[in-house]
């Protein structure tokens, strides 16, 4: 099985990130698309505009970010799609999520990756 790794996009490229997929809504400031050597930009995968200003990266509200987040990955049919690709990436090679979130703990990406790995594991 392949693995799945997360980064924050302004750390340097890495033959072994494999497919790298950005999973923020917005483009990372300072980052040119070359310098990125994206993969895949996968917007639908993020947790929705409101959702993402109400967290605004507040470490207090990340428990209750994480549930409504989770929800979302789990209701919403576009998101949902989102993560099955990332499955469906994953079972051919390594991928790295790729996210611009100053704070390595509490963000999206490990929600995200929570998500996948539940899905890819479910007992």
């Amino acid at each position: 099985m392949n693995r799945i790794f997360l980064k924050r996009v302004y750390e340097p490229y890495d033959e072994a990130d494999g497919y790298r997929i950005l999973i923020d809504r917005l483009w990372p400031r300072g980052i040119s698309k070359e310098g990125a050597r994206l993969s895949l930009w996968l917007k639908d995968a993020t947790p929705s505009n409101e959702l993402r200003k109400w967290f605004c990266h507040k470490p207090e509200l990340f428990e209750e970010f994480r549930a409504r987040y989770l929800d979302e990955l789990q209701t919403n049919e576009k998101q949902s799609l989102a993560v099955e690709q990332i499955i469906e990436i994953a079972s051919r090679e390594n991928v790295t999520l790729l996210y611009g979130a100053k704070d390595p703990v509490h963000n999206h990406a490990r929600v995200l990756e929570e998500e996948i790995k539940r899905r890819m594991n479910p007992y």
